[in-house]
């Protein structure tokens, strides 16, 4: 799997609105906030087996009931389609959860 570009980098961010670009680490972060901490845990948990499915794992800081959610491709030093596709799923847990 290759890194994506600068330019596809750019069109992924026009396209997952709630992702940015976290200049230090290359990754692309996503906050979230949930009413309780055992729904941010649930969250945490669907994602987990997404991850699982995939074999692509996102970095996640849980702090209570916030989250941070974090993706690149660590074998190849940047984003790459993988961290596209589980950013895409991590929005569709976020839909699911009715946020």
């Amino acid at each position: 799997m290759s890194k994506l570009s600068e330019s596809e980098v750019a069109e992924l961010l026009t396209a997952l609105t709630d992702w940015e670009l976290d200049p230090e680490s290359g990754a692309i972060v996503r906050h979230l906030e949930f009413p309780t901490f055992a729904d941010a845990i649930q969250f945490v948990n669907r994602v987990a087996q997404d991850a699982d499915d995939h074999d692509h794992h996102p970095d996640i800081d849980i702090r209570y009931r916030r989250l941070k959610v974090a993706l690149i491709s660590h074998d190849v030093g940047g984003l790459t389609k993988r961290d596209s596709r589980m950013a895409r799923l991590i929005d569709e847990q976020v839909r699911r959860s009715g946020m």
